[in-house]
């Protein structure tokens, strides 16, 4: 089942926000995230907070956008009643879950409630993730025409049993046509592969990039597999049913997919997303690592408001009753002190190509900048600019990079 939520400081029912978001609030975009949280099967690898049909009791798949836009209107009194000035959502995001399992009216009626809550800012980017199963071309087109202007498509992976490993179920052959669907109808498109799955080889690999980069998509996402504790995955793996994740073949793999995304015109702007320039990159992803402000919407969604985050309860049930008694459905939440958001932005803006200003660092991190240098890390002339940046290795080792610049912080 997906992990538990963090502990921290219980929410107020009314989602009522203290007035310090309103400091600098004007120069902090605005976003929307819409988790949908139902799934046709669920994945041995996945830990998000999904759920099937046979898993949910006492609400249903049918009346989720309804409730979706109940909390879309909530947030529209709470940012009011705290003083924030109306600012058009610049992006919003359909994740999950597979939003696409909804009916497309379902998506529509959503995304026109963001629409009148907030407005959308002139070319804002909205984007909806999409099982290669579970959409058409018809439903691209109803998407489109209801202002979407961007999918991501989960391929995960073209190679057979490594599909099976991590148990998607969706055809291979799909995902061109879903791309060249998508295309047709006037969307950006994204498409996600997931690297390291046990029993996976660089040829397997090499594989999946041949038929991702064969459907010239806009964007690409690429994800080291991560066995989180809990999930079917590690359990087969602790019993010796699958092998487990071999370290260094993750290494030489991510190495292997960056030269090859490179040497086909897509450049890294995040650890784990390439682009075909800086209109394809995503923003919504962006505004995430650049400390922008969002309303998560849905079943254990996360928002950020000026300092102040929190998170809703996660099971679709819960969720839908306390928004039926007209309370926010959000179980907890933390205001990020002075320190706490200098931390934050060092361990998310570390990951980017745009990187981090040496300054935001402390005295110490600042002093490890060197050793840095020497190992060949981060970027030296850019570091000298006053900008750090990792290298190709530095990104593979970008843990142990944020540590030694954090050292007492983490």
């Amino acid at each position: 089942m997906p992990s538990a939520l963090p502990i921290a400081d219980p929410a107020p029912a009314d989602g009522a926000l203290p007035a310090s978001v309103v400091d600098g609030a004007a120069d902090r975009a605005f976003g929307a995230y819409l988790h949908v949280p139902y799934c046709r099967a669920r994945c041995g690898y996945c830990d998000f907070n999904t759920y099937t049909a046979d898993e949910v009791r006492g609400t249903s798949r049918a009346d989720f956008a309804g409730q979706a836009i109940g909390e879309v209107m909530l947030a529209a009194r709470v940012l009011d009643a705290a003083g924030l000035p109306r600012r058009p959502a610049s992006t919003v995001f359909f994740g999950g879950g597979t939003p696409t399992l909804l009916p497309t009216s379902d998506l529509a009626a959503m995304l026109d409630a963001v629409r009148d809550a907030f407005g959308l800012a002139d070319g804002a980017e909205v984007t909806t993730e999409a099982n290669p199963d579970s959409i058409d071309a018809a439903g691209f087109a109803e998407l489109a025409a209801a202002g979407f202007t961007r999918v991501s498509l989960g391929m995960q992976s073209a190679v057979p049993h490594v599909l099976a490993t991590l148990e998607r179920t969706h055809d291979p052959a799909n995902v061109p046509r879903r791309v060249a669907e998508a295309r047709d109808a006037g969307l950006q498109v994204s498409v996600d592969l997931i690297f390291g799955t046990p029993g996976e080889s660089l040829a397997d690999l090499d594989a999946s990039i041949d038929a991702a980069l064969a459907t010239e998509p806009d964007h690409l996402s690429a994800y080291a597999l991560i066995v989180e504790e809990g999930t079917k995955l590690a359990r087969q793996i602790a019993r010796g049913e699958v092998p487990p994740v071999d370290d260094d073949l993750h290494a030489d793999m991510y190495e292997h997919l960056d030269v090859r995304l490179a040497a086909a015109g897509y450049d890294w702007y995040e650890v784990s997303n390439w682009a075909r320039d800086d209109n394809h990159r995503s923003r919504h992803n962006l505004a995430y690592w650049t400390g922008e402000d969002w309303w998560g919407v849905g079943p254990g969604a996360h928002s950020h408001v000026g300092g102040v985050r929190w998170w809703n309860v996660k099971h679709p049930a819960a969720y839908a009753q306390r928004l039926a008694v007209g309370e926010s459905p959000a179980a907890g939440r933390e205001t990020l002190d002075p320190e706490t958001r200098r931390v934050e932005r060092v361990l998310l803006e570390t990951r980017t190509a745009l990187g981090l200003p040496i300054d935001v660092l402390d005295a110490e991190g600042r002093t490890a900048v060197a050793g840095l240098i020497a190992d060949e890390l981060v970027d030296a002339h850019l570091a000298i600019r006053g900008r750090l940046v990792l290298t190709p290795r530095g990104r593979l080792l970008a843990d142990g990079v944020v540590r030694r610049l954090l050292p007492n912080d983490l």
